[in-house]
């Protein structure tokens, strides 16, 4: 097989993983030596190292970036500017942010071996001019931010200087060096405090951002109070909690802003900042002893949500109508942050990690890694994929319940299918900075299937998709205004969550409050080895406006693939089947769809261009009508099966109830369902009841039945399930099950949505 990563590209890389070789000196004897060594480990993080090198594509594109910011350089004193595109009169334009990535950009082709320009004098004195006149023009400690996003005065710019000033050290003269860096005193003086808003304490990946800043002038000026500092904030961030709030929970989510989940933006940012610090730190007086924290948190947290080396978008908010920054970026810089972890992870995890990652990097060849992956991260991953003593792994599989961010996946050896809801504790969706206008209903319970087709959400799909039909949403068809800075909904109800089953079965279920509307409806997915089965009831609305569900929303690039629909199933060719099950109907919709990605993000330094793209898409939708009342809907989505099953698959699983108070199914020997309330369900082996809310999956075995349930409303303390059939004991069990008088009682107060599991004997 070709792989992505060419071997010239290892011979680039090569420097990097010598760079990286631990400073061994004494600790207490270090001094300066030790300032120098996490200086040059950073160095090498960037650039690659300082051994000799070839040239290659990569290279050639750090080579050419850095020519072109070089040759466009003119500094201008009476507008000011250093390029004429970029002027830095008002600072609300974000023009100073990106005139220090510019210059980033020229000090890495100045630092990494092969360039032209490598270590040119010339060079590095153009550089120390324009980082002077920077300094005198556009970020120093006396300016005024006059309402400018703070984000770029305290962790963009700061990051971005720090970053300038380590890889132009040896070019630099050490007294403008410390000139230009005395800003950072103002806007960045403390990874946990928030200049321009005394009272925030900084948190997750802003908190990461910081830290890196500070560590990085420590390291520049010999500062060591100021590396122990950027350490010690780490280290508190490597602590899980209960909320509520930001940062890494127990049960793997990762909130920022309070209540949105953002495992695959703020969560990449903080694991590249970590691992990069751990790196960096590693064998030095301020190595972060509590480090291991962080490869749980890779485990538990991020492992999930890659698929085939892609960040599903599930877990990126607003992110997602960003064109630079679409799932496989996100998914590379997971891919380099654990690489970088690699290099000193305990062999428990690297035992795992190495075959992954080798799996990731094999089976998606889209992510052109030598364009744009650090030269550290090209020869790490080359190095993996050339050890024939490392397999190529498997896809995850598995079944995740992410009951504190409302997120559910659900991954099996060939296609996965993530549910995206929301509720009293979890944001639907969020807007800043003029992003994401449109993304109304990517909390409403937005489905996301993932198949072979690697490029399906990150060609062109979110500024060219219908946003008023996304996948696995029920929706009021009202026109609705671009989402306004800052505007945050949670809809009050408190269900929203799921349930597991042995890591192979699932249920998920929310309870439907629409923004700005009457509609109103209870939905449940059921997540099934070679399925997933959707029930939707209680569908009402009284706002004089047609209410739909939609089934599926598939983006097919440049062509509209095969079609073939039959009696109660519809199939699309290279991507799934859908059977419509109790009696559902559906229509088809196929169109040319264009959009612009300037039409969902118009962000000062993030925004669209205007180009107007075009893609295909094919739409199956369920009409309930105008105004409904007490609707439903159940559906099957079959990734990958043929047409033929599709078609028979309604003879495969039983709707057992389908109303306001349960959802159920039953298929072979699994029972499903969701207890809105207090109620029982008639199956083939008698009811199943329960005495409040809960989500249950019952797996029967012979003789024993295996059994997961859980709360997602948060609502219950003490629920008492009646099965189908009398339980004789309970041989396994989570804390606070136990069997009662022939059936089984479950503790759930206080279970923060989380599964308890156990096995009765019957």
């Amino acid at each position: 097989m070709t792989h992505p990563l060419s071997r010239r590209s290892a011979l680039l890389g090569a420097g990097a993983v010598a760079g990286l070789a631990l400073w061994d000196g004494p600790a207490e004897a270090a001094g300066r030596a030790a300032f120098d060594a996490a200086r040059e480990r950073w160095v090498s993080l960037l650039s690659g190292g300082s051994s000799s090198v070839v040239h290659t594509a990569k290279t050639r594109a750090v080579e050419g970036s850095a020519h072109a910011v070089l040759r466009k350089l003119r500094p201008a004193p009476g507008r000011p500017s250093l390029w004429s595109d970029l002027p830095l009169d008002d600072p609300r334009t974000g023009n100073f942010n990106r005139s220090y990535n510019r210059m980033r950009t020229l000090a890495l082709g100045w630092a990494t071996p092969g360039t032209a320009m490598h270590r040119d004098e010339q060079v590095a004195e153009t550089a120390a001019r324009a980082l002077d006149f920077l300094y005198e023009h556009a970020y120093h400690e006396d300016l005024n931010p006059r309402g400018s996003n703070w984000f770029w005065w305290e962790i963009s710019v700061p990051r971005a200087l720090t970053d300038t000033c380590a890889l132009l050290y040896d070019g630099l003269p050490q007294d403008r060096l410390r000139r230009w860096l005395r800003p950072l005193r103002r806007w960045c003086p403390d990874p946990e405090r928030r200049v321009s808003h005394p009272g925030v304490v900084e948190t997750g990946a802003n908190r990461a951002g910081k830290a890196t800043a500070v560590a990085m002038r420590g390291l520049l000026t010999h500062d060591a109070r100021l590396v122990e500092r950027a350490k010690d904030a780490i280290s508190d961030l490597l602590r899980t909690t209960n909320g509520p709030g930001d940062g890494f929970y127990r049960d793997g989510s990762f909130i920022q802003h309070d209540v949105y989940p953002y495992t695959g933006s703020y969560g990449v940012d903080y694991l590249e900042n970590v691992a990069k610090l751990i790196a960096m730190l590693s064998d030095s007086p301020w190595e972060i002893r509590d480090s291991g924290k962080v490869y749980d948190i890779v485990d538990r947290s991020f492992v999930p949500f890659v698929y085939d080396g892609l960040m599903m978008d599930c877990v990126r908010g607003r992110a997602i109508s960003r064109q630079g920054h679409r799932d496989l970026h996100a998914g590379q810089k997971t891919v380099e942050a654990v690489l970088t972890l690699l290099e000193a992870a305990p062999e428990r995890h690297a035992r795992r990690w190495r075959p992954l990652v080798k799996g990731w990097l094999t089976r998606n060849q889209s992510i052109p890694y030598d364009t744009f992956a650090p030269l550290a991260t090209i020869a790490r991953a080359r190095a993996l994929l050339e050890d024939p003593s490392v397999p190529v792994g498997p896809r995850t599989t598995g079944t995740y319940v992410f009951a504190d961010m409302d997120r559910v996946v659900h991954r099996r050896p060939t296609w996965a299918f993530a549910i995206a809801m929301s509720s009293e504790r979890i944001g639907a969706a969020e807007a800043m900075n003029r992003e994401n206008l449109h993304g109304w209903y990517t909390g409403d319970g937005m489905t996301y299937l993932y198949t072979g087709d690697l490029t399906h959400w990150n060609d062109d799909l979110w500024p060219t998709i219908d946003p008023y039909r996304l996948p696995g949403t029920t929706v009021d068809t009202r026109r609705r205004a671009d989402l306004r800075h800052g505007e945050a909904r949670l809809p009050p109800t408190p269900w929203a969550g799921g349930v597991t089953l042995d890591g192979e079965y699932g249920a998920a279920a929310m309870r439907l409050v629409a923004g700005g509307s009457s509609l109103r409806a209870k939905k449940a997915w059921f997540l099934l080895d070679d399925a997933v089965v959707a029930l939707g009831a209680g569908i009402t609305a009284s706002d004089g406006r047609r209410v739909e569900t939609v089934v599926e929303n598939r983006n097919t690039h440049d062509e509209h693939p095969p079609l073939y629909q039959g009696d109660g199933w519809i199939h699309l060719a290279g991507v799934a089947g859908y059977a419509l099950l109790d009696g559902a109907e559906a229509k088809v919709i196929r169109e040319r769809r264009t959009g612009r990605w300037r039409d969902i993000d118009k962000g000062a330094t993030t925004g669209g261009d205007a180009t107007p793209v075009t893609r295909h898409y094919t739409t199956i939708v369920v009409d309930h009508g105008v105004d409904p009342r007490r609707a439903r809907y159940a559906y099957a989505v079959l990734p990958g099966v043929a047409p033929a099953r599709t078609a028979a698959y309604g003879e495969r699983v039983e709707i057992l109830a389908n109303s306001a108070a349960v959802q159920a199914i039953a298929r072979d020997e699994l029972l499903a369902a969701v207890f809105w309330r207090a109620g029982s369900v008639e199956t083939a082996h008698g009811p199943l009841a329960a005495s409040g809310p809960c989500a249950v999956l019952l797996r029967r075995d012979g003789e024993r039945v295996r059994v997961a349930v859980s709360d997602p409303s948060r609502t219950s303390g003490e629920v008492r399930l009646t099965l189908p059939w009398a339980v004789r004991s309970i041989e396994k069990h989570d804390r606070g099950v136990r069997r009662a008088r022939r059936a089984v009682e479950v503790d759930l107060g206080g279970s923060r949505g989380r599964t308890r599991s156990a096995v009765a004997r019957i």
